[in-house]
């Protein structure tokens, strides 16, 4: 995608690499680990979560992202989503970006639905005011009313996954960062995420990029794809000619 007007593009992933470095050896404590630390006996290998990777989303684009277990996959969502910065490289973000990365981030579990509905909309940019007029909304499509006064650490993973994506999703955000959300609860569920995915994609004023162990998904809700395997960029494309490569690679 050659272009001279950068501002086209809702994402930018311009050479980035991210490095973890990683204790040499197994501790068994937390004790055993600082120990070993405050006497200088602690040493790390540098592991490369991602090498390099570069590619730049249009707005509007739905990308999905393909790659075996511990490719770096959501290791670039989060670089995206500004979780984790960039060891090398850049990313450049257009427009307010909807996360749903990690079940409960941005929850307090000791609280409860209705106040957890407040505090994560609240990290989200949303008012009182907007939460209190889509309150609601939320609870409905989450499908929980008779569970918006239990504390969240009573929910299942299905449960906070459902308010998380209800809250995400309550407005069109312009960026929809979705890791694996909708491969927890149950298929109807899964089926209407899906559905209202697809409502801001007909729209066209979403940028999607999307993560999922089902290649199925990825090829039915993406129109493209970025093969990331093992730290690397291996394939960039339509998302048919991506995911029948991956497969391609494993069959």
């Amino acid at each position: 995608m050659a272009t001279n007007n950068s501002s086209e593009y809702a994402i930018e992933v311009n050479d980035v690499t991210m490095i973890f470095n990683m204790a040499s050896e197994q501790l068994n404590s937390l004790k055993e680990y600082f120990i070993k630390l405050m006497k200088h006996e602690l040493f790390f290998n540098e592991f490369r979560a991602l090498k390099h990777i570069s590619f730049k989303v249009k707005p509007g684009e739905v990308v999905g992202l393909v790659g075996t277990n511990g490719s770096g996959k959501s290791t670039m969502l989060k670089v995206i989503a500004g979780v984790l910065e960039a060891s090398e490289g850049e990313c450049v973000v257009r427009g307010n970006i909807a996360p749903l990365i990690e079940l409960g981030a941005g929850f307090d579990l000791e609280l409860t639905a209705r106040e957890n509905i407040y505090l994560n909309g609240a990290l989200l940019g949303y008012t009182e005011k907007f939460i209190d007029e889509h309150f609601q909304e939320i609870v409905d499509f989450a499908e929980l009313p008779d569970f918006v006064d239990m504390p969240m650490k009573n929910f299942s993973s299905g449960m906070v996954a459902r308010i998380a994506f209800a809250i995400a999703t309550i407005t069109e955000p312009d960026i929809l960062i979705v890791d694996e959300t909708l491969s927890v609860g149950d298929v109807f569920f899964q089926e209407k995420c899906e559905r209202r995915i697809q409502s801001f994609i007909d729209n066209g004023n979403v940028t999607v990029l999307f993560v999922s162990h089902s290649i199925e998904q990825v090829e039915r809700i993406c129109t493209r794809a970025v093969w990331i395997e093992k730290g690397d960029l291996r394939m960039d494309g339509p998302v048919r000619e991506v995911c029948d490569a991956y497969r391609a690679q494993f069959a």
